[in-house]
């Protein structure tokens, strides 16, 4: 008996370990988000060609909103309007075509971001764009969002990340995916950002050198998490990311528990993949002095948020009972440290938002959404587990 007590001291002891890891690394960062960016500037000498590329899956109503947006977007320079279509009615392609945009039509037996992306560069090759710009098929580009993507590569940037946040609020679920995303924004990108590192790839929003743009998909394979895969590759040719926190991309947050399940599973999953993958890679990285491909194997070993926060309240909870392991005081410390995280992460024009308040009571919807995707994660090597997206507002949530 004494035997198992032991153990189970032991486990306690090394679950606290491995949380108190986790609140640590968003602590640093969380804080060093609090420092200010320099804004990006939106002029330059000259204009390069834009290709803004919309690989989109089933998705016929939401497209014909966003591309007709970004055909009005005002850019000094030349750019095209590009849908990657997979799975389109032919009268929704026929309808892109007239309205100015250039439409690329892919069929695949299972159909990737990845895939369908290096496809349409391929077709494109002649067009002699200098710049590609993915979006989501929801996504709406923000005044000035090209001008200001011209400018970085003037600067001689070969990657940039935008900001990309919410243009709807319009359930409690929606607003609480919204300050998630401001969440991960603040840690992942604005805080890595200010301490020089590479921002965190998010899959839209994203604008590259045409050529290197390429040269990565090639590399992407079929995996659900190219953005993922992008981070490692641009981290392993020791290209620096740009983050543009000024300059923003809208795009639509889950409305419910059930979409919010679906779109975590695929992250997991990707996440899991590249934990196994590129462990031992980062420690090699890591002693050849690639600190920035390190701390992209790091965050595959952080627990997704709603999940820390969850266990980490359970675990403060059973502590004032189970005499096992850490005593309450650490349990409780920890979870009052990703409390005190999340709550210096969320955007502060937030706070005077009653919805927040309301989102607050989703939280727990959201955990044991997190809890389905974890278990669910084999169903992704299965089918695409594509977002559906409902939202056609075309209305932004000013930032």
């Amino acid at each position: 008996m004494a035997l198992i007590y032991n153990m189970i001291h032991l486990l306690l002891w090394v679950l606290a370990v491995y949380l108190s890891f986790n609140c640590l690394y968003l602590a640093f960062f969380a804080l060093a988000g609090l420092f200010p960016l320099k804004p990006a500037p939106k002029t330059a000498a000259t204009y390069k060609k834009i290709a803004v590329l919309f690989p989109t899956y089933h998705a016929d109503e939401v497209i014909i909103e966003s591309v007709h947006a970004a055909l009005a977007h005002d850019y000094e320079g030349e750019f095209e309007i590009v849908v990657i279509a997979d799975g389109l009615m032919p009268q929704t392609n026929a309808q892109l075509k007239a309205m100015g945009a250039e439409v690329i039509e892919v069929f695949f037996e299972k159909s990737t971001k990845g895939k369908a992306l290096l496809y349409a560069m391929e077709k494109l090759k002649d067009h002699a764009f200098d710049i590609a710009l993915v979006l989501d098929v929801d996504n709406l580009m923000g005044t000035d969002c090209l001008n200001a993507v011209n400018s970085a590569f003037q600067q001689g940037y070969k990657a940039i990340q935008l900001h990309r946040t919410a243009k709807n609020l319009d359930t409690s679920f929606a607003f609480l995916d919204a300050c998630n995303e401001e969440v991960n924004n603040h840690i992942y990108r604005k805080g890595q950002a200010v301490l020089g590192l590479s921002p965190a790839l998010i899959g839209s929003g994203m604008a590259f050198d045409y050529t290197y743009f390429n040269s990565l998909l090639k590399n992407v394979g079929d995996t659900v998490g190219e953005d993922k895969k992008m981070d490692f590759l641009i981290a392993g040719d020791r290209v620096k990311v740009a983050y543009l926190n000024n300059i923003f991309v809208y795009d639509e947050k889950v409305s419910n528990a059930s979409v919010f399940t679906t779109q975590r599973t695929r992250w997991i999953a990707s996440q899991i993949e590249f934990l196994r993958t590129y462990t031992l890679i980062g420690l090699k990285e890591l002693f050849k002095g690639n600190v920035e491909f390190f701390n992209k194997t790091v965050q595959t070993m952080l627990m997704p948020r709603i999940l820390l926060l969850g266990l980490l309240f359970v675990m403060a909870l059973q502590s004032f009972f189970n005499p096992f392991g850490p005593t309450k005081g650490l349990w409780l410390t920890l979870f009052a440290s990703i409390c005190i995280i999340l709550l210096i992460s969320v955007p502060r024009r937030f706070y005077g938002d009653k919805r927040l308040y309301l989102a607050i009571w989703q939280i727990p919807r959201a955990m044991i959404g997190m809890v389905i995707a974890l278990f669910s994660i084999g169903k992704v090597k299965k089918s695409n587990l594509a977002t559906p997206h409902q939202n056609t507002s075309s209305g932004e949530n000013k930032t």
